[in-house]
């Protein structure tokens, strides 16, 4: 759940991201430029790392539309990241391919490694995880990605899960 600090904290868009709103935006037919919102919620989490509420509502403003209409497709589509997320965020294949192999058992080392459930970021704000669905690597799974360059590790298990926390921790520091 939001607290309340975040849902009232004022958000301003750079000169730049409004410029690539306006690029987006001219892409589409006059009158239709509810049509780039998708790429529009793209930007703002490219920028800010996650889709707040006040975020939303600049974005509704800007494209002459209900705040409504925004919520909806960001809180719709997993891709949007509606809460602040840690440095590294592990997303999990939790589909049934990935499962029949160990994806939860995966998932739940995750949480009793990080120390902190789906969602939620370590305290030091390098990570946070949560389950996703298909990440199409059906042949290699369990499989999980860390964005946003999504990069993939396969065959996963708790020692390669390990590594790469401690890899990722290591380089964080540099």
């Amino acid at each position: 759940m939001l607290k309340v600090e975040e849902i009232q904290t004022p958000v301003a868009f750079s000169a730049e991201l409004i410029a690539q709103f306006a690029d987006v935006v001219s892409r589409y037919p006059e009158g239709k430029q509810k049509s780039a919102l998708l790429p529009l919620l793209h930007l703002v989490q490219a920028e800010f790392g996650w889709v707040s509420p006040p975020a939303m509502d600049k974005v509704a403003e800007y494209l002459d539309i209900l705040p409504i209409e925004v919520y909806e497709v960001a809180s719709f589509y997993s891709m949007y990241l509606l809460r602040p997320q840690g440095k590294y965020l592990l997303e999990v294949c939790r589909t049934g391919p990935c499962c029949l192999v160990g994806a939860e058992k995966i998932m739940k080392y995750i949480e009793e490694k990080l120390g902190v459930r789906e969602g939620e970021v370590t305290p030091d704000g390098l990570f946070s995880w949560r389950g996703v669905e298909c990440l199409a690597a059906c042949g290699f799974a369990p499989v999980l990605q860390i964005g946003p360059e999504y990069t993939f590790y396969e065959n996963l298990t708790p020692e390669k899960v390990d590594k790469l926390v401690a890899d990722l921790t290591a380089q964080s520091k540099n």
